[in-house]
């Protein structure tokens, strides 16, 4: 069989870079393959995936080396209209893809450049709608809905058009849980209908592997350091190496002493089989443990009253919100997309206008205050970065917030350069930020209110699109603070984020507070899941397959043996 997609000694450098950022690329994707491509930001996945759509270098310019060909077609020679017949792509960045006012003008776009006839065109883009769950959204405009629906927008707008090939960048960055398993379920169906060629660039592994892949491709600085079936790279080290977190059930079987090299099923928690003595292990290793056991007894920083908020008369979006906040807690705000966590963070900083309930600041009613005068109290970094930035350069973004606090300019860069350091941005210190990715952008919002100092500072998905050493860079950093006294709050689609870095979670559904208790317990509550929209931990489903009742303090034990052996804090 000929490769629909085959590098040859393919490197491509970037007009704006000294170096290649691609190099030595020799890869052969066959037609109907599933290929996950995982690395670490900035390891060359999602340029590749530029590479193979036509966007290098029809919109991104380079000098290329080697060749690459698409369905036949030399990508150097074509067009990005000619790829764009073959290639179908969900950027990670939905709002760079709309073009059409409303949801149903955008997910028919494609249909009206093919002249199809209008009932039929309206026909095929309500099904594709269907397809993803926003078919109730067709007259919305796309830069209304979160971004989670504006995500499966975007995934419906390519499912619209047959090509043979389907694109995905982190599809999985905007979604709440439940919605990234049916968009993996959903990609994982397309293909076994159409037998289309399906590659996802995610660092979401165990996401990913709910559904099985053929081949998982991971990068690192701009090569291929590995091409191998899922459980053969899942049983070494690579993934570790290069910055990649592996399944949680998979690391806690290697804490507990587990060989799995010979487990079976070892690449999806639903296909895992484990033998008793195996099985012994696990329980012998969670005898051993010691959860994790922090209390927080300090004044309460804030407190929401009676929260009720609407947009408009006619849709509720807060109802009756109650709860309080101590100081220097650090607790994950989760649920499904459209729950109202969003909005009541722009409540809570003053973005939006509360008619009815109160927000207390202190033991202060701050209802009334502007912005400006609850930006000095409570920080907030937005879910999307392009909402926030301003500045042409790195450096000048994050320095905007202190520039007119009395500091002088060397202890500005000081500043600034600590905060960048901990967000992995210094060695782009003086770059603009329009050569910067999606995720790298969000750690420049992050560095910019991070850098300010707030009591309080909320932030919405502060993690989205970060791999593992990054993520871990900024939830440590944000560790220290909450050490300092200040008070973290974290809206988020990531568990594993809400288990290890938070001991208490507040669950919201349909906008109103669902669950208010540890994230393990509410990932150990299937109803409380269904709920919530969210999807069981595999540390839930471990404990059960080797007979552990007692699965809250199962997961909290991992947690705490995970931040050991990783030498990370609580």
């Amino acid at each position: 069989m000929e490769p629909i997609i085959s590098f040859k000694n393919f490197s491509f450098q970037y007009n704006a870079q000294k170096k290649p950022t691609l190099k030595e690329i020799n890869l052969d994707i066959f037609p109907g393959e599933k290929i996950l491509i995982c690395g670490a930001s900035g390891s060359g996945k999602s340029t590749l995936g530029n590479c193979i759509n036509g966007l290098i270098p029809f919109s991104f310019n380079g000098k290329m080396n080697g060749t690459l060909t698409v369905d036949g077609v030399h990508t150097e020679t074509s067009s990005i209209f000619e790829l764009s017949t073959i290639v179908g792509t969900v950027l990670q960045d939905p709002d760079e893809q709309f073009v059409g006012l409303t949801v149903g003008e955008d997910i028919a776009f494609a249909l009206e450049n093919d002249c199809i006839e209008t009932e039929k065109m309206k026909e095929l883009s309500y099904k594709a709608a269907a397809t993803v769950g926003v078919e109730n959204r067709m007259k919305y405009a796309p830069y209304d809905l979160s971004g989670g629906q504006k995500q499966r927008v975007s995934m419906a707008g390519v499912l619209v058009d047959k090509v043979k090939i389907l694109l995905f960048d982190e599809p999985l960055a905007n979604l709440d849980p439940a919605t990234g398993k049916g968009a993996i379920e959903l990609i994982d169906d397309i293909k076994r209908q159409t037998n289309t060629t399906v590659i996802i660039i995610e660092h979401r592994i165990e996401d990913v592997l709910w559904e099985k892949v053929d081949r998982i491709i991971l990068m690192d600085e701009g090569r291929i350091v590995s091409d191998s079936k899922p459980e053969e790279l899942l049983c070494g080290k690579l993934l570790k190496e290069h910055g990649i977190r592996e399944p949680l059930y998979l690391t806690l079987l290697k804490y507990a002493d587990v060989d799995v090299n010979k487990v079976k099923g070892i690449d999806n928690i639903r296909n895992l089989v484990l033998n008793e003595n195996n099985k012994q292990l696990v329980r012998d290793w969670y005898d051993r443990q010691e959860p994790l056991k922090i209390e927080n007894n300090n004044d309460y920083a804030l407190e929401v009253e009676n929260l009720n908020f609407s947009y408009n008369e006619s849709e509720q979006i807060l109802f009756d919100v109650n709860f309080k906040i101590r100081k220097g807690e650090m607790l994950a705000i989760v649920g499904q997309n459209g729950a109202g966590k969003s909005t009541l963070c722009k409540v809570i900083c003053g973005f939006e206008k509360n008619k009815e309930g109160r927000i207390i600041y202190e033991g202060k009613d701050i209802s009334n205050d502007s912005i400006r005068s609850r930006a000095t109290k409570i920080g907030y970094v937005m879910q999307n970065p392009n909402q926030m930035i301003s500045q042409p350069m790195i450096f000048d973004e994050v320095a905007m917030g202190i520039r007119n606090t009395g500091l002088n300019e060397d202890e500005i860069k000081e500043k600034v350069y600590d905060v960048l350091k901990i967000c992995g941005l210094y060695e782009f210190r003086n770059w603009p930020i329009s050569a910067l990715s999606f995720g790298q952008k969000k750690r420049v919002t992050v560095a910019s209110i991070l850098v300010m100092g707030p009591d309080i500072i909320i932030l919405d998905e502060p993690t989205a699109g970060q791999d593992f050493r990054h993520y871990t860079d900024i939830m440590e950093f944000l560790v220290e603070l909450n050490k300092q006294g200040k008070t973290i709050i974290m809206v988020t689609h990531d568990m594993h984020l809400m288990l290890e870095y938070t001991r208490r979670s507040l669950l919201f559904a349909k906008g109103r507070l669902i669950a208010d208790t540890t994230g393990s317990a509410i990932l150990c509550d299937p109803e409380l899941v269904e709920i919530g929209q969210l999807k069981e931990t595999s540390l839930f489903n471990l404990a059960n397959m080797a007979g552990i009742e007692e699965q809250v303090a199962f997961v909290d034990c991992f947690i705490a043996c995970d931040k050991k052996e990783r030498g990370h804090g609580s």
